[in-house]
């Protein structure tokens, strides 16, 4: 038997085997526990180092009150010439194609003109899963863009899909994460390449990122009605600097074109595929299709809703620079951070805004306006200075005069630790670091129910 006192262990004579063995298994959990925090300095360490940027080390606060210019330009004077954008008729005719026009750009390179998606095949692979919450559902699906009036050459992705066991259709969140589909939906007959890693997120991931980083609450998600969606999107553009841009290449644009589709407007072009797959699902709900995304997967998330108004409500978790953050009078990472960082995230353009981000034509407060009057929360944490959470207040404040246009206009950004889940605009933010922890999906769902309120109920039937 062993007493725990501040990691000093004092030994009780042992009189069986079984004694023993906790004592070494207490021994290796803190042997775990030290490696791990030796992992963590050391990464922590290793970002300092690549960005030679002096806020990583430090453990700055984001303010409570929005510091700093407002964003500029103001959102609804879209052309230097032309007096503001008055009505809902003017926003959508004019000013919603010369943001996305521009926008695409600067930032994040040219979507496709069309796209084709089919759908391979659909299995159930559970109907009673996570203890009888939920369907698992695995769909191949084929995906084509089209550029330069071609159709590029198919690629094949598999979606996960869990949905309620309860009457539906239900509202479905789409997700793009860091860690792989069968992880973060994991199940034993889930499919996965051969030699592919095991259906534990990796220990360290979860030490440093949080609990949800990889896999969300799947369970409590079920309950409160909502079905969740996932596909790796790096299956379609990987995450890598060489061979992203050299798939980026392979759709007919070069390396160096300026105007070259980024990794972050191709991974949102994937949540759109997700939808047209989803569509055709009795058991999901087409009015209720949320995309979700956590830091550049955030970025994807708000390009995505931004551009398919199919996409009904985002919740965008510490998305950043070229996600809801400002790029005028930065904090945290610069537009030359990222881009050299992640050279295959955005159009080339983007690079040539670094250092003079007041050339920009528009903000991201333009991005975030584009998904007006659709419901919007953005996640932050108030250490994670470095995703700038002041910088992406002040953003949600200057897409405010779109959502008015719709009438949304009864409530105000005041303060960034004011959560207020039923506004068309949420902004979540909570102590701590960048990733996704226990306090978050809470909020996250606060938000969703408020706005879907048939899944709750529906999701009150299954606990009976």
């Amino acid at each position: 038997m062993l007493c725990h006192n501040s990691l000093k262990y004092h030994e009780v004579p042992a009189t069986t085997i079984g004694s023993e063995i906790d004592r070494e298994g207490e021994k290796h959990n803190i042997m775990k526990r030290l490696f791990y925090i030796v992992a963590f300095v050391g990464i922590f360490a290793f970002a300092a180092f690549v960005t030679n940027n002096a806020t990583v080390l430090t453990l700055r606060w984001a303010p409570l009150v929005p510091q700093g210019q407002k964003a500029l330009p103001p959102v609804l004077d879209i052309h230097e010439d032309a007096p503001p954008i008055r009505d809902v008729k003017e926003w959508e005719e004019l000013g919603r194609k010369r943001i996305k026009t521009v926008l695409q750009r600067e930032i994040y390179g040219m979507m496709p003109k069309n796209a084709q998606t089919s759908m391979i095949s659909r299995q159930i692979i559970d109907e009673a899963a996570y203890e009888g919450l939920g369907i698992y559902i695995e769909y191949k699906m084929s995906v084509a863009p089209e550029f330069n009036d071609r159709l590029q050459q198919p690629r094949t992705l598999t979606m996960a899909v869990v949905i309620p066991k309860t009457q539906g259709p239900h509202p479905v969140i789409l997700i793009e994460t860091f860690c792989p589909r069968w992880i973060t939906l994991p199940h034993p007959a889930a499919s996965k390449p051969d030699g592919a890693s095991s259906d534990e997120p990796p220990e360290i991931i979860q030490f440093v990122f949080g609990r949800y980083n990889c896999t969300p609450p799947i369970k409590e998600i079920l309950k409160a009605g909502f079905a969740l969606a996932v596909v790796n999107a790096t299956d379609f553009v990987p995450d890598k600097a060489d061979s992203g841009l050299s798939t980026l290449a392979g759709f007919g644009a070069e390396k160096e074109d300026q105007n070259r589709w980024g990794a972050i407007a191709a991974w949102a072009w994937i949540y759109s595929r997700m939808v047209d797959i989803l569509e055709d699902e009795p058991m999901t709900d087409n009015t209720g299709i949320i995309a979700y995304g956590h830091s550049r997967y955030g970025k994807s998330a708000l390009l995505a809703a931004a551009f398919d108004e199919r996409i009904d409500a985002v919740i965008a978790h510490q998305s950043g620079t070229g996600g809801a953050s400002l790029n005028r009078k930065k904090v945290g990472e610069s537009i030359s951070n990222i881009t050299q960082t992640y050279p295959h995230w955005f159009t080339p353009a983007y690079v040539s805004y670094a250092g003079r981000e007041d050339k920009l034509t528009f903000d991201q407060h333009h991005l975030l306006a584009l998904i007006a009057p659709r419901p919007l929360l953005l996640g932050n944490a108030r250490r994670d200075v470095w995703s700038d959470p002041n910088g992406a207040f002040k953003a949600a404040q200057g897409a405010l005069p779109v959502y008015a246009l719709y009438g949304a206009d009864n409530f105000k950004l005041d303060r960034l630790d004011q959560y207020k889940p039923d506004a068309a605009v949420a902004f979540w933010m909570r102590p701590g670091t960048h990733g996704t922890v226990e306090e978050d999906w809470p909020a996250f769902l606060e938000f969703l129910k408020y706005h879907f309120p048939l899944a709750d109920r529906r999701g009150e039937y299954i606990q009976e």
